[in-house]
């Protein structure tokens, strides 16, 4: 209960309706128990006496009655049927808002099969168990109380015979609920992991061909399968012992019942109405005991959904202090402060003269779920970038080149230091000016399954429209989306797979130019482009550059040849800043990165001067662009 009550802020708007329901549903099942009571009457006066009108009005009573249960029962549904759609669309539109506020970290560590279920299964069953188990545990409960008590002023002694299976049932429903809890909750988890392969297979499934795995996917999904499978037979065993309890002992309680009722109605102690109005009382009590069962079942798993709903919710998201308390309250992520006027809009946010441009200020940073004693992946980072100027970012893979990218848009926090715009601490920002000010493009281009002009207006202001889309078409070399059978408008599929990785590398550059950003973020933003429509891109985006201050991953000379100035990271530090030409010449371990050899510490070297490494870079870069352009441009030209 301590767990479902946490629904309370969602059913709170409907309450009025669903008490009006379960009130109704009480009434339904008390006018179920008045007809052993027609029943009474009947045989003990109509029945003995032999009165056929009598009989035939009593029919009548009885008919009246079920149809009363009948239309009563109808009205409870029709009370709860929109509401509870209501909730539940609520609750998953809810859920899908806190999960687009939740930081990157969190995404990183959560399958997407998890939190898919979440939003499908879990929030299916908690609509099922406010429709029905909900309510019919208290009506049903209401119910054997007032037919307990009217068998009991019927007869005390059947009463007491009747009310002697009643402690072993409650020690079985106990029992059953702290065992079906922790299965229930293994069995939402496995549907889980298995939403996530099933996913992962549709998404991968290329790699999948390619490699002829299919074999053993199918295998990894078949044991998956079969987990959940013996999870489900455990439950079903759990619910088959319950249901034997709970539906064999009244039934032998009943027979008891009637055996000594018969024997007192033989002596003359009891009316043969009085025995059959009891009788009917206790199998009208049935259904509402036998059906304690499953709707036990029902509530355990309804509080398993709700306990992994609120695991998502109860996360702290971007720009929150703390968590808990009502799942649909709104916090600002940055509070306003009185004072001169900030930098395009951010209030009381002054601006620091003399320092324009993107800064990073001793920046340090480690993982939110690395252990305490690991040393930070990025340790106290100096780096300014001017004012319309291009800063190429190199280094060795992993070493954490991307991650210094996604701390500019607060994808992820700095662990200690400040990153600084125009002099403005980006924590003091709210994300929505400073995901305005500040465009990306990754590495790995993500497109959605929407219209070419969709996927990159996602980058411009509201009220984009033709002209800008064309634009950044345009610089980012994307003209071929014209070219596609309904133009722009032609949808690109699930992750833009029937584009070639150069047209989606395109499409997401288009897309981070779109907005005229005053800073630009790119990740190596030509990794997948032929050697020609590179070319053609760079000569592009050098007239972006030249009035945007930006910061790009470069893995590539060529890359690296967009940029005013050169920042190579090395073992979490910037270790050398200077143009290409200065590196090149200066530094040994830059020299090595553009000509394509290993480091001196992969290698198991120490680094020194490499004579002549200038022009080694130039022909290690011409030759890989040799060798790689046919591919390249058989894969672009699909």
């Amino acid at each position: 209960m301590r767990t479902l009550l946490r629904l309370w802020p969602y059913v709170r708007p409907v309450r009025v309706r669903l008490f009006t329901a379960a009130f109704v549903a009480v009434l339904a099942s008390c006018t179920g128990l008045v007809i052993p009571l027609v029943l009474k009457w009947m045989v003990d006066g109509p029945v003995a006496d032999r009165d056929p009108a009598g009989v035939w009005l009593g029919a009548l009573y009885l008919l009246l009655l079920g149809v009363a249960e009948a239309v009563l029962f109808g009205i409870r549904r029709w009370l709860v049927a929109r509401p509870l759609s209501h909730v539940e669309a609520e609750m998953r539109a809810d859920l899908y808002r806190h999960l687009q506020r939740l930081p990157v970290a969190f995404h990183d560590r959560w399958a997407s099969g998890q939190l898919l279920s979440r939003g499908t299964t879990d929030l299916m069953l908690l609509r099922m168990f406010l429709a029905f188990p909900l309510t019919f545990l208290f009506v049903n409960g209401v119910t054997i109380l007032v037919g307990l008590v009217i068998m009991l002023m019927q007869d005390w002694v059947l009463g007491l015979v009747i009310l002697g299976p009643a402690v072993p049932v409650m020690w079985t429903c106990v029992v059953f609920e702290r065992r079906y809890a922790e299965v229930a909750r293994r069995a939402q988890d496995q549907v889980g992991d298995l939403t996530t392969v099933v996913e992962e297979s549709v998404l991968g499934i290329r790699i999948i061909k390619g490699f002829g795995r299919h074999r053993s996917q199918a295998r990894a999904f078949r044991d998956l399968a079969g987990r959940l499978r013996g999870t489900e037979l455990r439950k079903a065993r759990l619910l088959a012992v319950i249901w034997a309890v709970i539906v064999a002992l009244p039934e032998v309680a009943i027979g008891a019942a009637l055996v000594l009722g018969a024997v007192r109605v033989a002596d003359g102690e009891l009316s043969a109405g009085t025995l059959v109005a009891f009788l009917s009382t206790a199998l009208a009590l049935r259904w509402p005991v036998d059906s304690i069962g499953f709707l036990l079942a029902m509530s355990q798993e309804a509080a398993t959904a709700t306990e992994r709903y609120f695991e998502v919710m109860d996360e702290v998201p971007e720009g929150r202090r703390g968590g808990g308390g009502d799942p649909r309250a709104r916090v600002p992520e940055a509070p306003e402060v009185q004072g001169a006027p900030g930098v395009r809009g951010t209030p009381g946010v002054p601006e620091v003269p003399g320092e324009r441009g993107l800064r990073f200020e001793d920046v340090s940073f480690r993982y939110p779920d690395a252990p305490p004693d690991s040393p930070p992946l990025l340790s106290h980072i100096d780096l300014h970038i001017r004012p319309g100027e291009s800063m190429a970012l190199v280094g060795a893979t992993g070493s954490g080149k991307t991650t210094l990218t996604a701390l500019v848009p607060r994808l992820h926090e700095v662990t200690s230091g400040r990153i600084t715009l125009d002099g403005v601490d980006i924590t003091a920002m709210s994300r929505e000016e400073l995901r305005t000010r500040v465009a990306v493009a990754f590495e790995d281009p993500t497109l959605f399954s929407a219209s070419v002009g969709e996927n990159v207006l996602m980058g411009a202001p509201d009220g984009a429209g033709k002209p800008e889309l064309d634009r950044a078409l345009a610089i980012a070399r994307a003209d071929f989306a014209h070219a596609l059978p309904q133009g722009t408008d032609t949808r690109v599929g699930e992750q833009g797979l029937s584009l070639s990785g150069g047209q989606r590398q395109r499409l997401a550059l288009a897309r981070a130019v779109v907005g005229r950003p005053e800073f630009l973020v790119l990740d190596d933003p030509l990794s997948a482009l032929d050697v020609h429509t590179e070319a053609a891109v760079e000569a592009a985006l050098r007239r972006v550059l030249a009035d945007t201050t930006a910061l790009i991953v470069a893995h590539r000379p060529s890359t690296v040849l967009l940029a005013d100035r050169v920042a190579l990271l090395s073992g979490g530090r910037i270790t050398a800043v200077g143009t290409h030409q200065q590196l090149l010449r200066d530094n040994a371990e830059y020299a090595r990165l553009m000509s394509g050899e290993e480091s001196g510490d992969e290698a198991g070297e120490e680094a020194g001067p490499v004579p002549g490494a200038q022009p080694r870079a130039k022909s290690c870069a011409k030759s890989r662009a040799k060798s790689g352009e046919q591919s390249r441009e058989q894969e672009d030209s699909r």
